[in-house]
């Protein structure tokens, strides 16, 4: 994946599987079900058993029951949306299709053919298949949301839903922990630094002048691995996927244009714009990466080791440490040092979920310790240092109000908010005009959809 980009992606996007081809049968279309104005086709009912049978390894036929039941939930609620007249701007809709085809070419480095031979059709011919879709699914979300963004619940509640847990149906919580970093990316030397852009100055030249082929040249010297390989090129990308430097020459430039020779985060770039549609564009580019020496690798781990020294004597708090040393492009910055679980969004970690370097290093560390410096690669493979703080750490346990209270309270809101949106399903049904096809009135998780030959009034 291009490295100039702002963020990185560990899985391909996944788009809409029922209109990009995933795991799809050719079969004879037809309506099975209508609820209100929307209607539930056959394909639609296949094309999701499909591809649940692909996710789980195969799955029974009468799945589709439970997969109809889903499907009828989602018409119940878009018929819903529609008759409250919610809306959805076209902006907001090409701007996340647009955002998820972004994310897939990505990962596809940027190469449309990968990307026409794996879904079996063109980009816009994908995105035309795709776009209503999109807009009732938005919809969709917008409706549920609107049915439940007033449900709280209140610590009575809490404890109620944790009363009724039997205690031998009790959770067990492993040990977890909070963890503080301040962060370290190692500076360049001003030696370096010149040689980087020397080179680079160089290698402009030799197109510039020398009429060189930029896609040659970027194979060879460009330090982007994501592009280095296209010739340099990063797909059409749209305003908003680079760096600021990097995106104020690429918009300035005019088709088969070349920039200047500029300085970003990731060292320095050489830029040519190929093509420009709105706020698209397509260009192509060589990267060249000053190089880190040892020295300053040392001297990095020096800094750390000063800022430590600071915190232990009471000379600065961790907090004023982290606003005053740590790198502000990791997410702990503005977190007040406090890493992040990926998984749960939140601050904590069960320690087998750690990256190993920090599991082995909190296993014999004391809750208010701060580690030695530890080196490690962030998600684009640079290098970084950081301390931790071991901010707080629990034994493995059976839930308790006292140590879970934020995860069982979060368990209560799911539960209330699952009843909530069922007793809503309930009620809709019961006014709502609902046809089930004869096939699948048989299903018995369909008994409340269904009424006489299965139409409701």
């Amino acid at each position: 994946m291009p490295i100039y980009m702002k963020n990185s992606m560990l899985l391909l996007a996944f788009l809409f599987v029922t209109h990009l081809g995933f795991g799809q049968k050719i079969v004879i279309d037809k309506v099975i079900s209508k609820v209100g104005s929307e209607l539930v086709l056959l394909s639609e009912l296949e094309e999701q058993f499909a591809y649940a049978s692909s996710q789980q390894g195969g799955i029974p036929p009468e799945a589709r029951c439970q997969i109809l039941e889903q499907i009828l939930s989602q018409k119940l609620l878009l018929n819903q949306s529609r008759l409250d007249s919610i809306e959805v701007a076209d902006e907001e809709v090409e701007s996340q299709m647009n955002a998820r085809f972004d994310r897939i070419l990505q990962m596809m480095g940027g190469d449309v053919g990968q990307f026409e031979a794996f879904y079996g059709q063109s980009i816009p011919k994908a995105k035309e298949n795709m776009r209503e879709e999109l807009r009732n699914q938005l919809l969709t979300d917008r409706m549920r949301s609107q049915i439940l963004n007033s449900i709280t619940v209140t610590p009575a509640e809490v404890k109620a839903f944790f009363s009724r847990i039997p205690k031998d149906s009790l959770p067990y919580f492993n040990s977890e922990v909070e963890i503080r970093e301040i962060v370290m990316k190692p500076e360049v030397n001003t030696d370096e630094d010149r040689k980087a852009r020397e080179q680079l100055e160089d290698i402009r030249i030799r197109v510039m002048e020398g009429g060189e082929d930029f896609a040659d040249l970027a194979k060879i010297y460009s330090d982007d691995p994501g592009s280095a390989r296209l010739g340099g090129d990063l797909g059409m990308t749209q305003r908003g996927s680079f760096v600021p430097e990097f995106e104020a020459a690429a918009y300035n430039l005019k088709p088969n244009g070349f920039s200047k020779v500029i300085k970003s985060e990731f060292g320095y770039h050489f830029i040519q714009l190929i093509e420009r549609r709105g706020n698209s564009i397509n260009t192509r580019h060589i990267l060249i990466k000053p190089e880190i020496t040892d020295a300053d690798l040392e001297l990095t781990v020096q800094r750390l080791d000063s800022v430590k020294a600071m915190i232990e004597s009471d000379s600065v708090t961790f907090s004023v440490a982290v606003k005053r040393h740590s790198n502000d492009k990791v997410e702990s910055y503005n977190n007040d040092g406090l890493l992040v679980n990926p998984a749960s969004r939140n601050a904590i970690f069960e320690v087998g979920d750690l990256e190993p370097d920090i599991y082995f290093t909190i296993d014999t560390m004391q809750v208010g310790d701060i580690s030695n410096p530890l080196e490690y690669l962030d998600a684009r493979g640079e290098k970084l240092f950081r301390i931790i703080l071991l901010q707080s750490r629990t034994d493995p346990h059976k839930a308790s109000l006292a140590l879970d209270y934020s995860k069982i309270q979060q368990a209560a809101i799911n539960e209330k908010k699952s009843q909530y949106i069922s007793n809503w399903v309930d009620e809709r049904v019961d006014a709502t005009f609902i046809n089930i096809d004869k096939e699948y009135q048989g299903c018995p998780s369909l008994g409340k959809w269904l009424k006489g030959d299965g139409i409701k009034p």
